[in-house]
């Protein structure tokens, strides 16, 4: 049996975070986004002018989360809180899982083809950002 692992292309990636961007744009904020691999492996970034330095960093770790579990970002924060079921995984994976709003997994045709994670706004406009982000692929 050979399994075959599926990974966003560049052409792709780039699309989804130009959707990101525009979704920015509209909301008139400046955010970073990180377009990753399944594996959490940067295929496309940027940083809008204006976003914060530590931002980048911030949406790569989300877009990491996202691609790790194949689940939002957020999805996790209930769980890893001191007494949840899975307290203490939000510092393993050398403190890279981030389990705040604006990391989605990415998916075509049922398939885990990557992640996205956008930082620099309030938690919702993350989130907003991604999504429209992720909308992308509806149209692929």
């Amino acid at each position: 049996m050979t399994l075959q692992i599926v990974s966003i292309d560049l052409d792709l990636a780039r699309r989804v975070l130009e959707g990101a961007e525009r979704e920015a744009a509209r909301r008139s904020v400046a955010l970073a986004v990180t377009v990753t691999d399944p594996a959490g492996a940067i295929v496309a970034a940027g940083r809008m002018d204006g976003a914060n330095d530590v931002a980048f960093q911030l949406a790569h770790d989300k877009a990491f989360t996202a691609a790790a579990f194949g689940a939002p970002s957020h999805a996790w924060a209930e769980a890893t809180a001191p007494g949840g079921a899975d307290w203490g995984m939000a510092g393993s994976a050398r403190g890279r899982i981030l389990v705040l709003p604006g990391g989605v997994p990415l998916r075509l045709g049922g398939a885990l083809i990557g992640a996205l994670g956008v930082s620099g706004a309030a938690p919702v406009v993350d989130l907003a950002c991604a999504e429209a982000g992720a909308r992308v692929l509806e149209d692929n």
